[in-house]
């Protein structure tokens, strides 16, 4: 929703004293307008929507404080958006190009050749869009290679192949 905007139903349980004094519950559903670039702690103020007024006077207004429900791939940090990206070790040590899904709709992006895990990418302009500007924060990918597992014969002879043909040792000077 920070990304277009959007109107979302509430549903509310307030307290109410009727003439006789006595406190009720009372539910009431409202349908609230989440500006495009809203922020997490950004408070939205629903005029007239609040508790009545002492002696009739008219309602207050409902502050209502944005939290977003934690997504299962992305984290917010203002306008910015943070994704590690798992990439097969071929895409890493070569190079590739990999579309990302983001709420927004799907981005193209290029893996430089020889990328590590741990490095981080930034697209400009790919973040949460601002509320009055529409211009966007960016969009941070931290790689993270993932290796296929050794769980079949070929696999293993493969992985054993290049254990033996390629000298490398990532312990070495300057890696650790």
């Amino acid at each position: 929703d920070a990304f277009t905007g959007a109107t979302r139903q509430i549903s509310l349980r307030a307290p109410r004293s009727d003439a006789q004094g006595r406190v009720t519950l009372l539910q009431r559903t409202l349908s609230v307008k989440i500006p495009q670039g809203v922020h997490a702690g950004q408070v939205i103020r629903l005029a007239g929507q609040g508790a009545p007024g002492i002696g009739g006077a008219a309602a207050g207004d409902l502050l209502l404080e944005v939290q977003f429900r934690p997504h299962p791939r992305l984290r917010a940090h203002g306008r910015d958006l943070h994704l590690t990206l798992p990439v097969a070790p071929w895409e890493a040590a070569l190079g590739a190009v990999v579309s990302v899904e983001l709420p927004g709709g799907s981005v193209k992006l290029r893996i430089p050749e020889g990328a590590q895990s741990g490095r981080q990418l930034r697209v400009r302009g790919k973040g949460i869009p601002a509320a009055q500007t529409g211009s966007a924060g960016d969009l941070l990918l931290d790689i993270q290679v993932v290796l296929p597992p050794a769980n079949t014969p070929q696999a293993r002879q493969f992985y054993e192949r290049m254990a033996r043909e390629l000298a490398f040792d990532p312990r070495q000077e300057g890696r650790v």
